[in-house]
């Protein structure tokens, strides 16, 4: 017997259950959960009333979705230089100084801002190299002239 594929190509029995279906288990607790679900809320409500701290719980992760991050507006003007990113980044801390930005958010911000000052050193450091190495052909190429 060959090992690898268990199945022949064309076998048509081997796929297996098609994509998003449920096997029967699954279906059954589905049908049995669906026929007795409004008496088992009333209960875990009823339960949550009573004070039980799990059921507490459970009703409140259902109720109310999960928290996610809130946008935070700030103004900055363009980040072209890096002074710009320096004046922004000073902002930044006075904002939270001033309670506008928890720390958290703050730091969020200052990492990106320290992206961008990354991203903008290393162009400002490759124009320079460029303009070194421009500088030096061009004195090679004179005192190769006048050799």
């Amino acid at each position: 017997m060959k090992r690898g594929r268990p199945f022949e190509p064309g076998n048509s029995f081997g796929r297996g259950r098609p994509k998003g279906s449920r096997n029967r288990r699954t279906l059954e607790a589905q049908a049995l959960f669906d026929e007795y679900k409004e008496p088992i809320i009333k209960k875990c409500i009823a339960k949550a009333l009573e004070g039980d701290s799990r059921a507490i719980a459970l009703c409140i992760e259902r109720i109310l979705p999960p928290l996610r991050d809130v946008a935070v507006r700030l103004r900055m003007k363009k980040l072209e230089k890096l002074k710009d990113i320096e004046s922004a980044t000073q902002l930044l801390v006075e904002d939270m100084g001033k309670g506008k930005l928890t720390p958290q958010e703050a730091g969020r911000v200052y990492g990106i801002l320290a992206d961008i000052r990354n991203y903008r050193e290393a162009e400002e450091m490759e124009s320079r190299i460029a303009a070194l190495e421009q500088t030096v052909r061009t004195q090679t190429g004179d005192t190769a002239h006048h050799s």
